[in-house]
């Protein structure tokens, strides 16, 4: 399941990987748990989403640092190491600025009754922030820049995208799809009704039907002043500039955290990551997790907590109305709750995902506050149109809808897209 076995070295340690996961997959599973520290405290910072956003596991990979270890495939020989510590992510001295400065620290007003010592304060404070040290090997040269003009992007490679791509490549659009994870599937390859098979499938499905596919690409920016609207993309060995005739936004949902005391310590992981560690790499995050939720997303919910107690997890549900914070030191151990302490060595986060909308709003497109979906949501017509011209948008970055509707979304709302470019 989890792909071809390699050796891999994590914080100095050799460990048994597999090239089909991630680093921060494989970081967990072989009991490696704080990656890196944070800017200025220096508080134990480890993995989150699990999808490449939050920024909790950057680590150093072979020389390079502020790498994504969620988002870096295990490779033979790779070495893997934290940063932002010293002398290691696990044990950080430099941590002790946190307990030096419980209340907080305002280093420009450090030692400010000489102007001399407050310089050399503000020097020291500046060597120790930052996030990671320069690559050990400058950039010789820029990355090749390869240029696509076709009739259809998809932004997006989840349920939504994936359908809609897939439809609009059947009805013969050179569709082009972008999408920024490891493998395409985005919520299909964390949910156990859908999981890595289908997945898998659909991606396969795309790819046959015509899809050019960038995976590990991002979308960094839409300019809508450069010839009709540009769509520039980074991958890890190029860059694209993609022109379309339409563009198809399926974004989808920014896992969040909930509100609660300590709510940033290691151990308190997305539900959505918790789900996608068991269902696309095999592994159980925990032994005893608790999984706080918010009123909404149920369905969600029930289906994680099922599938985590068969695969042998002892799990509580907790209203997030009676959470009252976690405990533990470098991991969690146990919350707090208004009925009692409870063990327990994961904390599994589960809330709506935010839509991303950012990418829809650099084109123009109309967003709204909607407390129900988290977020800015996109708006859209009952076609799926947006207010920008030839833009469109699928699935959650519209609203929540979950993997199974949010695919049904994307492939109807292709079909008007297809009926728009006059092959219906």
């Amino acid at each position: 399941m989890r792909g071809e076995a390699v050796e891999v070295r994590i914080a100095g340690s050799s460990v048994r990987a597999y090239g089909d996961e991630s680093i921060a997959a494989a970081a967990l599973a072989s009991g490696t748990r704080v990656l890196s520290r944070s800017l200025k405290y220096h508080r134990p910072r480890t993995f989150f989403c699990f999808e490449g956003h939050c920024s909790g596991c950057l680590v150093r990979l072979g020389g390079v640092p502020n790498l994504r270890a969620c988002q870096a495939p295990c490779s033979a020989g790779a070495e893997v190491e934290g940063q932002n510590a010293f002398p290691s992510a696990e044990i950080d001295l430099l941590g002790a600025v946190d307990f030096l400065f419980s209340r907080g620290m305002d280093h420009h007003t450090l030692m400010t009754s000489s102007s001399m010592l407050n310089k050399l304060a503000n020097k020291v404070v500046r060597q120790l922030s930052g996030l990671g040290k320069l690559p050990d090997v400058a950039a010789t040269e820029l990355p090749d820049v390869q240029r696509f003009d076709i009739d259809v992007c998809v932004i997006g490679g989840g349920p939504a995208g994936l359908a809609a791509a897939t439809a609009t490549a059947g009805a013969r659009l050179s569709t082009v799809l972008v999408d920024d994870q490891l493998r395409p599937g985005g919520s299909l390859r964390a949910d156990p009704r859908l999981g890595r098979s289908v997945a898998e499938t659909r991606w396969g499905h795309a790819a046959q039907s015509g899809v050019t596919v960038l995976s590990r690409s991002t979308a960094i920016g839409f300019f809508p002043e450069d010839d009709g609207g540009v769509l520039a993309v980074a991958a890890p060995e190029r860059l694209y500039r993609i022109y379309a005739k339409q563009w198809i936004w399926a974004t989808g949902g920014y896992v969040v955290n909930l509100p609660f005391p300590d709510n940033d310590r290691p151990g308190v992981i997305a539900a959505r990551a918790v789900g996608r560690l068991l269902v696309d790499h095999g592994i159980l995050a925990g032994d005893k997790i608790c999984i706080v939720e918010s009123p909404a997303c149920s369905d969600d919910v029930a289906a994680l907590a099922n599938a985590l107690s068969v695969a042998g997890a002892d799990v509580t549900r907790i209203p997030l109305a009676e959470m009252m914070g976690t405990r533990g030191r470098g991991w969690t151990t146990a919350i707090d709750t208004k009925r009692g302490k409870l063990d327990c060595d994961l904390v599994a986060v589960a809330a709506c995902p935010a839509p991303a909308s950012e990418g829809p709003r650099q084109q123009g497109c109309t967003v709204t506050l909607d407390e129900a979906a988290g977020g800015f949501r996109v708006v859209v017509d009952e076609h799926g149109r947006t207010s920008a011209p030839n833009a469109w948008a699928c699935g959650d970055v519209t609203g929540y809808r979950g993997p199974a509707g949010a695919g049904e979304d994307g492939a109807r709302v292709a079909a008007h897209v297809i009926a728009a470019a006059g092959r219906g």
